[in-house]
């Protein structure tokens, strides 16, 4: 039984570190899908309650960003024909109007100019050493117990050959 549950342990501790190196190995790959979703989700940006439009207008309000490189990629979208930059790339809420927000030279002064692309990908970047500390701690308690499952199987195995 302790055996199994060595292997069961062996098996996870191989799984994370088969997932932590592709991770690391694709994470150009991460990025660039990234930027294209983001990229897609302000394209189809709408008022309505869309996911993925409740997921930009929190990352803009969350990280004072706009767009993808910068405010002006709103420009392109079909939102912003209609409406203009959206609310959540204000800088004020208050003293943000529809008006302004149609304006691209207006709006550069009422919204946050930087793209949230870079600022997300640098705020998971600097958060990266804590996750590889925890995930390495875990790692190592992972070890642990299949060495102390191994030993204590050992130690029952060699116990039992005593007593008969």
């Amino acid at each position: 039984m302790l055996k199994l549950y060595a292997m069961l342990l062996s098996l996870i501790f191989l799984i994370v570190l088969v997932a932590a190196i592709v991770g690391f190995v694709f994470r150009h790959e991460i990025k660039t899908s990234f930027e294209s979703n983001l990229e897609l989700a302000l394209k189809d940006y709408n008022v309505t309650a869309d996911p993925h439009s409740e997921a930009v207008d929190t990352i803009q309000r969350t990280l004072h960003c706009c767009g993808v490189q910068n405010y002006s990629d709103w420009e392109r979208t079909e939102y912003f024909s209609q409406r203009g930059i959206p609310r959540s790339c204000c800088k004020n809420q208050n003293d943000c109007s529809e008006q302004d927000l149609k304006d691209p030279n207006k709006a550069r002064l009422k919204v946050f100019v930087n793209g949230c692309f870079f600022l997300v990908t640098s705020t998971m970047e600097s958060k990266m050493s804590v996750v590889a500390g925890i995930s390495f701690g875990i790692a190592c308690f992972q070890l642990i117990g299949i060495i102390l499952s191994c030993c204590l199987s050992r130690y029952i195995t060699n116990n039992q050959y005593e007593m008969v």
